[in-house]
């Protein structure tokens, strides 16, 4: 493949997911304050189907490009250090979100659902502690990538 069609690819990830990562927690965050139950299991809802689209989608896009650029540019792993440690922040952010981050919102949209299906106006106390949770493991799995593209961009 071309390289500039690769870096495209490439960079096309990289936009769908850090922006998409980036804006989910900003309304996310936002649809929490509102300690309204069906504001915030609309937004929980949303959190899981955008991740999917746009998060999983662009970090498989990422992944494709980079791929690509390694053979379209003739680049070697040990001639890069930057890029084995952009590499690396990468793949602990994905792990982080596969094992911590995506059950948590399978989790925390299930308790959203049935405190509206109950009709109740407050949330309870476990979806507040996985609020907390769910904020510590994203802005690790924010800052890893934004590590990520550091690393990738400086040499």
């Amino acid at each position: 493949m071309e390289y500039t069609t690769v870096k495209f690819i490439h960079l096309l990830g990289a936009v769908l997911f850090l922006g998409n990562i980036i804006v989910t927690a900003v309304w996310k965050s936002l649809a929490d304050r509102t300690r309204n139950p069906v504001i915030i299991a609309f937004a929980c809802r949303l959190v899981n189907v955008t991740d999917l689209a746009f998060t999983a989608f662009g970090a498989a896009l990422v992944v494709i490009g980079g791929v690509g650029l390694f053979h379209a540019g003739g680049v070697s792993l040990s001639d890069s250090p930057h890029l084995t440690i952009g590499i690396s922040l990468f793949a602990m952010a994905a792990t982080l979100w596969l094992v911590g981050l995506l059950p948590l919102q399978l989790y925390m949209s299930r308790i959203a659902a049935k405190t509206v299906a109950a009709g109740e106006t407050i949330m309870p106390d476990a979806y507040d502690k996985c609020v907390r949770l769910w904020t510590m493991l994203g802005i690790a799995a924010t800052l890893m990538p934004v590590g990520t593209l550091w690393f990738m961009i400086a040499r």
